[in-house]
């Protein structure tokens, strides 16, 4: 009896044990995407995590706007972080696989065209100028400074920029050569905007372009482009008060969350969603992103109690949208 009463006891034990296991193990949320959101994100899931005495964890990777939704609409994750709208192959690829969504803008952006700080002949550049440089019809034929620009020098240029699942690369095609995706294939490409950081810094006829985070983690590095604006013919640097302003265009864009419905059924994500609302805000200006009005936070919240599904953009990327633009469409969600 005393065998079998010790061998009770070990089994509850190894019960217990086991429950405890799955439970440890429930209590993970899986965010991946946009390398640009990542930073917020991150900021987030580290402060989530202490107030909660890691009893939550929150991993949150690093594949690119695309690769998040890949994983999304697969159903891997539980958010994804994306630095433009969903597309409509991601809306019908999420349908298909029974995926249901609900998205929340979290912060403007300046994607930022960065040079070496020792350019000294590079003062601004028009949309034109990069559409010079960048557009298919370019690769293995604009390789020289003065082929842009004839005030230009007779020097090599070194391009850096976003890897092709990345929604930056999307964007920065879109408005400066004007079609999504579009852009030569001769250049150093990286999901990891500080491998783009790196190369930037180490070559003084290098170019390249990211999210303004890691311009602004990296100033002593680079030097930020200013754009000439289409509207007005002036050149914009980038920075949260131009972003806030509206005068930087057309490379301002509006960041996101997506959250899976089904997620929001574990109370750690919708514990961690708000407090990504209440905190988000704090920590996007202390990562250098400009954050939304208060009314976006709790808009989101709003959206996510009252299972808002789906986007506002309709499966299109908007080059030159404004932040009151974007409240005003969320708010008619």
């Amino acid at each position: 009896m005393i065998k079998n009463s010790k061998v009770v006891s070990a089994l509850a034990v190894a019960g217990i044990a086991l429950f405890a296991s799955h439970a440890a193990q429930a209590q993970v949320i899986k965010v991946d995407g946009s390398s640009t959101v990542y930073p917020i994100t991150e900021a987030v899931a580290e402060e989530f995590q202490k107030a909660k005495k890691n009893a939550i964890k929150v991993t949150v990777g690093i594949s690119g706007t695309g690769g998040g939704f890949k994983k999304f609409c697969r159903d891997e994750i539980d958010i994804a972080d994306a630095s433009r709208p969903i597309t409509k192959k991601e809306m019908d690829d999420c349908k298909a696989a029974g995926v249901e969504y609900i998205e929340m803008p979290v912060a403007f952006d300046a994607l930022t065209v960065v040079i070496n700080p020792k350019n000294t002949f590079l003062k601004e550049a028009t949309v034109a100028e990069m559409k010079t440089l960048w557009e298919p019809a370019a690769q293995g034929k604009i390789m020289k400074w003065n082929q842009v620009n004839p005030a230009w020098p007779d020097a090599p240029v070194k391009l850096f920029g976003a890897g092709a699942d990345s929604g930056t690369f999307e964007y920065f095609t879109e408005a400066m050569v004007g079609k999504a995706k579009s852009s030569r294939g001769d250049y150093t490409a990286s999901e990891d905007d500080n491998v783009l950081v790196q190369g930037v810094s180490r070559d003084v006829n290098a170019i390249g372009y990211f999210g303004y985070a890691y311009y602004a983690e990296n100033t002593g590095k680079l030097k930020a482009l200013p754009i000439v604006s289409p509207k007005t013919g002036k050149a914009v640097e980038p920075s949260p008060a131009n972003v806030e302003n509206g005068t930087y265009q057309p490379l301002s864009r509006p960041i996101f969350i997506y959250v899976k419905a089904k997620s929001l059924e574990k109370p750690e994500v919708k514990e961690f969603i708000e407090y990504y609302m209440k905190d988000g805000a704090k920590l996007t200006k202390e990562v250098k992103y400009v954050p939304l009005p208060p009314s976006a936070y709790t808009g989101n919240i709003e959206h996510m109690n009252k299972k808002k599904l789906g986007t506002v953009f309709g499966g299109q990327n908007e080059i030159g949208i404004t932040i009151e633009e974007v409240m005003k469409r969320e708010a008619k969600m």
